[in-house]
C-alpha cells in the first residue's frame, strides 16, 4: 500500500512538473504576442483577435468598441495576435482587381473622357501619375488599419516588439532571481588529487568560480571560452570564492593559479567532459566506486550551480550581462550547427523542451525563474532570426520594401513563409525523434 502511494505521488509530481513547464511556455508565448498587440494598438493597427492558445475556443469576448476578439483556446502551446490583412493578400487582390500600382502615366488617360479639363493631351501637367478614381492615398491606407497598408517603420516596430517583450520579461526574472537568491555560479563540489599537479595549482573543493583569465564566468560556455585552446600544464589565473573556515563556512575571494590537467581543445560547446577533466573536477560514483553517467552515457561530474551574492550595482550589471551571455550562447550553438561542429541530435523540439524545463522548474523557485528567463531570451533571439515564417524574416521583407519603395509580390512572400513554417515544424519533430533513438 505504501509503495502504491509513493508511486502515485511520483506520478502526480511528474504531471505537475510537466504542467509547470507548459505554463512557462504559454506565458512566454502570450507575452510575445502581447508585445505585438500593444505596439499595434499604439500605432493604430487594426487587430482582429488576440488569442491565448490554439484550437477550439473555450472562451471568447468581443470588444464592443473596437470589435477585437479576445480568445482562450484549448491547446496551451502558443497563441497569436491577428492583424487585419497581415499577409497583404487582401490588398494584393484588391490591387489586381483595379489599376496596377505602376501603370504608366500615358496609359492612365487612354480614354479622353477621363482627362482633367485643365490637363493638356499626352501628359498630366506635373509629370506624376494622378490618383485614379477609387485609388487610395497613403493616408487612406494608414487609416484603414490594415497591417500591410502601414508605413514600413511601423510594421518593423510591431514585428520586433514581441521579441522585445520576451527579453524584458526575461530580464525582470533574472533581476528577481539575482536579488532574491543570488547569482548562480559554478562550483566544483570535489576536486581530485593529482600526482602531477600540486594542490596549490588546483581548484579546491567547493571553490565558487567567479572569473577565469580575467573574464567573468556566468555560464559553462563562458568558462569554456576563457580556457579553450590551452595546452596541458598551462597555467590560468582564476578568481574564486574559497571556504576559509570549515566550521562557519566563511568565504574569501582570492586569485589562484590553476594548472590544466589536459588540453582544452574542445570540439564544441557540448564538450564539457574535457573542461572538467582539465580542471580536475571529480566524477560522481556510487557506493561501489562505479562512475555514474547521465542519460547519454557520459560521466557525471561533481560540478554544481550555487547562489552567490554580489553588491547592488554589480548585481544589476551582472543581470544585463547574463541575459546577453544567454543570447551569445544561442548564437554560438547555432554557429556550431551550421559549421558542422554540433549535430542536430544536440537540439530538442517542443517535447524535449517541456521535459527539460519540467525537470529544472520543479527543483525550486530559483531554478524556475532561471529556466523561464532562459526560455524568454531564447524566444527573443530565435524569433528575430531571418528564417522564413519568423518575425526576423518578416522584418527583412519589410526592410526590402522600404528600400525599393514597393513590396515583393505578397503571394510569393506568403509561399516563402509557409514553406519556412513547414521546415521549422519538420526540424522540431526531427530533433525530438532523434532524442529517443
Amino acid at each position: 500500500m505504501l509503495y502504491n502511494l509513493l508511486d502515485a505521488s511520483a506520478v502526480w509530481a511528474g504531471i505537475g512538473s510537466v504542467l509547470l513547464a507548459v505554463l512557462i511556455l504559454l506565458v512566454m508565448v502570450t507575452v510575445h504576442e502581447f508585445g505585438h498587440y500593444i505596439a499595434g494598438k499604439i500605432l493604430k493597427f487594426k487587430i482582429n483577435e488576440f488569442s491565448v492558445g490554439f484550437g477550439p475556443v473555450l472562451f471568447q469576448r468581443v470588444s464592443k468598441k473596437t470589435g477585437e476578439k479576445f480568445s482562450l483556446r484549448l491547446i496551451p502551446l502558443g497563441g497569436y495576435c491577428a492583424f487585419e490583412d497581415e499577409d497583404g493578400l487582401q490588398a494584393e487582390g484588391e490591387k489586381e482587381a483595379g489599376m496596377p500600382e505602376n501603370t504608366p502615366v500615358e496609359e492612365v488617360f487612354t480614354d479622353e473622357s477621363l482627362r482633367p479639363v485643365d490637363a493638356p493631351a499626352g501628359n498630366t501637367g506635373a509629370g506624376e501619375r494622378p490618383q485614379a478614381s477609387g485609388e487610395k492615398t497613403a493616408s487612406d491606407k494608414a487609416a484603414s488599419g490594415k497591417f500591410c497598408d502601414q508605413a514600413p517603420w511601423k510594421r518593423i516596430i510591431v514585428l520586433v516588439s514581441g521579441a522585445l517583450m520576451n527579453y524584458l520579461l526575461a530580464l525582470l526574472l533574472i533581476f528577481i532571481s539575482f536579488f532574491a537568491f543570488g547569482q548562480l555560479m559554478l562550483m566544483p563540489y570535489r576536486v581530485e588529487a593529482s600526482d602531477t599537479v600540486a594542490a596549490e595549482y588546483s581548484l579546491q573543493d567547493r571553490d565558487i568560480i567567479l572569473s577565469a583569465d580575467g573574464k567573468q564566468v556566468y555560464m559553462t560556455t563562458d568558462l569554456m571560452n576563457a580556457v579553450k585552446d590551452r595546452q596541458e600544464g598551462e597555467e590560468i589565473v582564476f578568481r574564486v570564492s574559497r571556504v576559509v573556515d570549515a566550521e562557519t563556512g566563511a568565504r574569501e575571494e582570492r586569485e589562484v593559479v590553476v594548472r590544466l590537467r589536459r588540453a582544452t581543445d574542445f570540439e564544441n560547446s557540448a564538450d564539457t567532459d574535457r573542461l572538467w577533466e582539465a580542471l580536475g573536477v571529480a566524477k560522481q560514483t556510487d557506493d561501489e566506486g562505479n562512475v555514474l553517467t547521465d542519460g547519454n552515457g557520459n560521466p557525471s561530474y561533481l560540478i554544481y550551480s550555487t547562489p552567490y551574492r554580489f553588491g547592488f550595482l554589480q548585481t544589476i550589471g551582472n543581470a544585463f550581462m547574463y541575459s546577453f551571455r544567454i543570447a551569445g550562447a544561442i548564437f554560438q550553438v547555432l554557429g556550431e550547427l551550421l559549421m558542422g561542429a554540433l549535430g542536430v541530435d544536440a537540439f530538442g523540439g517542443p517535447i524535449t523542451t517541456i521535459a527539460v524545463t519540467s525537470q529544472i522548474a520543479s527543483r525550486g523557485l530559483q531554478p524556475f525563474l532561471e529556466i523561464a528567463a532562459y526560455i524568454g531570451v531564447n524566444l527573443a533571439v530565435f524569433n528575430l532570426l531571418p528564417i522564413p515564417a519568423l518575425d526576423g524574416s518578416k522584418v527583412v521583407f519589410t526592410a526590402i520594401e522600404w528600400v525599393r519603395g514597393k513590396p515583393i509580390n505578397r503571394k510569393v512572400e506568403a509561399i516563402i513563409h509557409a514553406v519556412g513554417f513547414l521546415l521549422i515544424l519538420g526540424f522540431a519533430v526531427l530533433v525530438d525523434v532523434l532524442q529517443f533513438l
